[in-house]
């Protein structure tokens, strides 16, 4: 969740098959390396303080007779959440091997935990900033064509709140996004809560979510006209359902990371490119990374 008012210098940005952190410059687009070694499969990522947090969907199984990334098995668990110093030192594993399927997206609370989605592991988890009291804090029962996987997280702490999407399988048209409490109610548990809202229903394949001065933005890599887009919606009253989202760009190659300022919303995609959609408008390439990208983040000049 980006600080309202805030402008963006930066963006760190990860490459999901060179297995790296890189840093490109706002807004000539340059691009300097921050840490290689990330582990395989780099998602979700995150700066706070001085601190660099990333997670891992881990090795896949690949499946030569289906093409793409449907053919690739991340069932094992071997993801996790990682984190570095801001000048890419000090390296260090926040969750144990075989606690974490598959990390996507993840987010601060504003506090002291960090929210992220698992995707294989059906499930949304937290932990603190030094990697003590990992909890799960929503747990699907399996469902078929992929209906349980949890992908996009996004923390509205003042209203205290926990968004969660579910994209459904590809190109499927059943992708949803989900809102409950940041913590599992007293007396309940994540796979029995009584506080999960469904907001939207029918999505082409949501993604990445941030939430930016009371809207929802969230990618879309579904299929178009409606998917492969960047998407906004205002955050819903309790109880009631999402309204129609508004598309603010279209045409992405598997639109997957988001990062909103006061000025602009930066959009990667799995063709390495990363698009400016401002506020005025404008939509440009900022730059075309060798190899696709999944997660990014964005920096203030002051960071």
């Amino acid at each position: 969740m980006s600080a309202t008012g805030a402008v963006f210098d930066r963006l760190l940005v990860l490459g999901i098959a060179t297995h790296d952190i890189q840093r490109v410059r706002i807004p000539d687009g340059q691009v300097e390396q921050l840490y290689d070694g990330t582990g395989r499969a780099p998602d979700g990522i995150l700066m706070i303080g001085d601190t660099v947090y990333w997670t891992t969907m881990g090795a896949s199984v690949k499946d030569p007779d289906i093409p793409g990334e449907a053919g690739r098995d991340y069932g094992a668990a071997n993801g996790g959440v990682h984190a570095i110093d801001r000048d890419g030192g000090n390296r260090r594993d926040l969750t144990g091997r075989g606690s974490v399927v598959t990390g996507k997206q993840i987010a601060f609370d504003g506090v002291d935990r960090l929210y992220w989605g698992d995707r294989e592991g059906l499930r949304v988890s937290s932990i603190r900033l030094d990697g003590t009291d990992r909890r799960d804090e929503v747990i699907n029962p399996p469902a078929p064509d992929k209906m349980a996987e949890c992908v996009g997280v996004a923390i509205d702490a003042a209203a205290g709140h926990l968004y969660w999407t579910q994209k459904g399988p590809a190109k499927g048209g059943r992708g949803r996004i989900f809102r409950a409490g940041l913590s599992v109610p007293e007396g309940e548990s994540a796979n029995r809560r009584t506080d999960i809202e469904v907001l939207w229903e029918d999505l082409p394949e949501p993604i990445d979510l941030e939430i930016y001065d009371g809207d929802l933005y969230w990618t879309d890599r579904g299929a178009p006209p409606l998917g492969n887009t960047l998407n906004r919606a205002a955050l819903p009253a309790a109880g009631q359902p999402g309204a129609t989202p508004e598309v603010l760009a279209d045409g992405f190659r598997e639109a997957i990371g988001l990062a909103v300022d006061s000025v602009a919303i930066y959009v990667s995609d799995l063709s390495g490119r990363i698009r400016r959609i401002g506020r005025d408008g404008s939509d440009t390439l900022l730059t075309h990374l060798c190899g696709p990208v999944t997660g990014i983040y964005g920096l203030e000049a002051s960071r």
